[in-house]
């Protein structure tokens, strides 16, 4: 879309908001009280209470190292490679590109399921590095009356296989295959433990180890990748691909995590550019929420999963306040690429208000290239999605899942933003 002037005033009126916006859900959803005094009872570590957050303020992610202001998409693109080696060396490591052979081979091709509405493939990603070796799966499946190539939804699950059965045997909310294919695009995913195991001590034992060898459980550096990198690199490699198969649109591949899973997609999205749309459902500290608010899940909180995000980052355990960045600069990564947020009412440990604010607070980057700000202290009612433009979020009803409410909503972004 062309480039138009940024209205200064309202600009900077929106700069002062997220510079310190303690009152930025002032309309729309608020907290459960009940819900609030339940886990001040059951948590009372954490804050739970808008009242309670501390005054802060976030670094503007338009700010150059030299005091000057980033004015136009081609001053972002060297400064956004500045703040993405900021992420890398102290959130989520460095990871490499792809390995010296990477392959692929299809292990089941079924073209009439789900009632003749789709096609099924299963494909094997295989990696090879300084003779070792690494293999995972890709389940794909692809409506057959679809005008072909058609766009795809690509899970990160962190749960367990089942909720992503190929046979569909198993039919998990989590993952509801027939109704993606029934809106008439592609579903697929892939099973982060294959790349990296969910576990602290066997995290490296996937393509960690495929690039490092032996040396993955020996001592490695600060700012080594780790598990969250491990599962966006797998991410990318589906999209390598996709860019083989001609039944897919791999210009219009939405990548989608869920919890921990929503931190990875985000700085998946944020490491790769050829992600049409990110979608970071309920993905808390690390992932949209801003960690400066302090509120349910903390970085120290976060960093008791010692295998997501490199040792660097536990230098600010206890320490929010002292953070040069925050997560809306992860959102600004991915500017001017379209990005989804969505939280759910009950799951306040991942702090609902905190991931609107982040995405908020991402529009002087998205701006540079004429899109409207989200404002800050406008967050939507319950299930009432806002999308503005290449930008959308929900809070729903329920709880800490991934759902097909939460799945209806991101199909009907999609909808706007590819057809």
């Amino acid at each position: 879309m062309p480039i138009k002037k940024i209205s200064l005033l309202l600009l900077f009126g929106m700069i002062l908001l997220c510079a310190n916006p303690l009152m930025a859900q002032q309309n729309g959803w608020t907290a459960d009280p009940e819900r609030v005094n339940q886990l001040k009872e059951s948590r009372p570590d954490y804050l739970w209470d808008e009242a309670g957050v501390p005054d802060y303020d976030l670094p503007d992610p338009l700010l150059k190292p030299d005091g000057s202001t980033v004015e136009t998409p081609d001053e972002w693109k060297e400064h956004r490679s500045d703040i993405l080696e900021i992420f890398r060396s102290q959130v989520y490591g460095h990871r490499p590109g792809q390995p010296e052979t990477l392959s692929f081979e299809i292990s089941e091709e079924k073209g009439n399921t789900m009632d003749g509405r789709a096609i099924l493939k299963r494909i094997n990603i295989i990696s090879e590095h300084q003779g070792r070796n690494h293999q995972f799966e890709l389940t794909l499946f692809l409506p057959i009356d679809a005008v072909k190539p058609v766009p795809v939804f690509l899970l990160m699950n962190n749960r367990g296989p089942e909720n992503t059965d190929p046979s569909r045997t198993e039919k998990s909310g989590f993952w509801p295959a027939e109704e993606v294919i029934e809106r008439g695009y592609g579903i697929a995913a892939i099973q982060n433990n294959d790349l990296s195991p969910d576990d602290t001590e066997h995290f490296h034992e996937g393509v960690i180890r495929l690039f490092e060898g032996e040396m993955a459980i020996d001592e490695r550096p600060a700012d080594a990748w780790m598990a969250l990198a491990a599962w966006g690199w797998g991410a990318s490699r589906v999209l390598d691909y996709f860019e083989t198969d001609p039944d897919v649109d791999e210009q219009r591949v939405a990548l989608l995590g869920h919890s921990r899973g929503g931190k990875a997609s985000l700085w998946a999205g944020a490491e790769d550019e050829r992600f049409s749309l990110v979608i970071s459902n309920e993905s808390g500290a690390g992932g949209a929420a801003l960690s400066k608010r302090e509120f349910g899940e903390t970085i120290e909180a976060v960093n008791r999963f010692t295998h997501w995000f490199t040792p660097n980052f536990k230098e600010y355990n206890g320490r929010e306040q002292d953070l040069p960045f925050d997560q809306h600069m992860l959102i600004s990564l991915i500017a001017p690429r379209a990005v989804y947020v969505a939280s759910a009412d009950e799951d306040l440990w991942a702090d609902p208000g905190g991931e609107y604010l982040s995405l908020a607070c991402a529009s002087p980057v998205y701006n540079l290239w004429g899109y409207d700000a989200i404002e800050p202290d406008n967050m939507p009612p319950l299930n009432s999605p806002v999308i503005h433009e290449n930008r959308g979020y929900h809070i729903r009803s329920g709880g800490h899942n991934l759902t097909p409410q939460d799945w209806g909503y991101f199909m009907d972004f999609a909808d706007q933003l590819w057809r």
